[in-house]
C-alpha cells in the first residue's frame, strides 16, 4: 500500500497556481486510473484506488499549504505505514520550469508544506516529488509568485510537467523509489541555462 499526498491550498482562488501542482499530479493520476470521486477523510480530499495491483490512497490536504503536516500525519497514523510508502508532490523554486526531480530524503528546501510535513512526522526521510517553477522575476515576493497563475507561454510545459510527475508517481508505485529516481532525474527539460540553476543560486541542493 502507498499514500500520495499532493500539496496545494484549497478553494477555486487557488487553481491552477504554481502552489497548487500537487493538486495538478493527483488529479491526472485520478483520470488516468478512472478513480471515484475524493471523499474528505483526514482534513484532506482522500481517494482510495488500485494501481500495479497495490492499494493507494491519493490525498490533498486541505488544511491549507502551511499546516498540510497535520493532514499527513493523520494519514500515516490511519493506515500504520512507514514513511518509506508515502510520496509527497510539490512546487519547488529551486528547479527550473519543467523539471521533475525525486528524492528519497532531505531537507523541505523552503517548501513550507514538506517542512510541516517533516516536521510532523519526525524525520526528513520522506520521499518527495519535487516540480520545477523557477525563481520569481527580480523584485517580485516569493509569496505572490507561488500564489500566482502561469503566464500562457508556460502552459505546455507545466502539462508536459504533470504528465511526467504522474509518470513519476506510476514509476515510484511499481519499481520502487531508487528505480523510479534513476528514471525520473535523468530527464532534462529543453531550456538555455541547463537542467538547474548553479548551487550557489539555490538554497537546497
Amino acid at each position: 500500500m502507498k499514500i500520495v499526498v499532493g500539496l496545494g491550498n484549497p478553494g477555486d482562488k487557488y487553481t491552477g497556481t504554481r502552489h497548487n501542482l500537487g493538486f495538478d499530479v493527483l488529479d491526472e493520476l485520478a483520470r488516468r486510473w478512472q478513480a471515484d470521486k475524493p471523499r474528505r477523510r483526514f482534513e484532506a480530499e482522500v481517494i482510495e484506488t488500485v494501481y500495479a495491483s497495490d492499494k493507494v490512497v491519493l490525498a490533498a490536504p486541505q488544511t491549507y499549504m502551511n499546516l498540510s503536516g497535520r493532514s499527513v500525519g493523520q494519514l500515516v497514523k490511519f493506515y500504520q505505514l512507514p514513511v518509506t510508502d508515502l510520496l509527497v508532490i510539490c512546487d519547488d523554486l529551486n528547479l527550473r520550469l519543467g523539471q521533475v526531480r525525486l528524492r528519497a530524503a532531505g531537507s523541505a528546501g523552503g517548501q513550507k508544506g514538506l517542512l510541516n510535513i517533516l516536521q510532523v512526522l519526525g524525520t526528513d526521510a520522506v520521499p518527495r516529488l519535487r516540480m520545477g517553477i523557477d525563481r520569481p522575476p527580480p523584485g517580485q515576493d516569493a509569496t505572490n509568485y507561488v500564489l500566482g497563475r502561469f503566464a500562457k507561454s508556460e502552459q505546455g510545459p507545466v502539462e508536459e510537467m504533470v504528465r511526467r510527475g504522474a509518470d513519476a508517481v506510476e514509476l515510484w508505485i511499481a519499481k520502487g523509489t531508487e528505480a523510479a529516481m534513476n528514471a525520473v532525474n535523468a530527464f532534462v527539460p529543453e531550456g538555455p541555462e541547463g537542467p538547474e540553476r548553479p548551487k550557489s543560486q539555490r538554497r537546497d541542493a
